[in-house]
């Protein structure tokens, strides 16, 4: 038997921050489970494979399906949801390496330049410089 791609332990955390689907447009096909789907992205980006080529004897809906559920699910926050529960976990069993961590300003915002945060020193400000008379490196 083939390795399941969602754990029933993954599911438990995934299911509840998935969006809840809203009412059918029109009448046609059944809507794929949220599971299944789970399970065509897993296995989309596990092998790198086109979406168009998601076997559909795998039971996880066509491609496009999946895709448009991946698109929405992201546009929910569910993925920074699941990062942020999962490095908790992790937090709490003591299994992250701190000594290996960076950060900078992709991961961290710089703090002052929100409203109602902190103010720039006017010191800090970079003066306007002057035009460089110096010869051209293109020659």
């Amino acid at each position: 038997m083939a390795k399941q791609l969602v754990s029933d332990e993954l599911w438990s955390l995934v299911e509840p921050l998935l969006p809840k689907p809203g009412p059918k447009k029109k009448d046609g096909r059944p809507r794929v489970p949220d599971r299944a789907c789970l399970t065509g992205i897993v296995f989309v980006l596990m092998t790198g494979i086109p979406w168009e080529y998601l076997p559909q004897e795998m039971g996880c809906g066509s491609g496009m399906t999946c895709w448009r559920r991946l698109r929405d699910w992201q546009a929910a926050g569910v993925w920074e949801d699941l990062h942020r529960i999962l490095l908790d976990r992790l937090g709490e069993a003591d299994r992250i390496d701190w000594s290996r961590a960076s950060i900078d300003s992709s991961t961290v915002p710089a703090k002052g330049l929100k409203k109602g945060g902190l103010q720039p020193r006017p010191w800090a400000r970079i003066r306007p410089i002057a035009a460089n008379l110096g010869p051209s490196t293109i020659w």
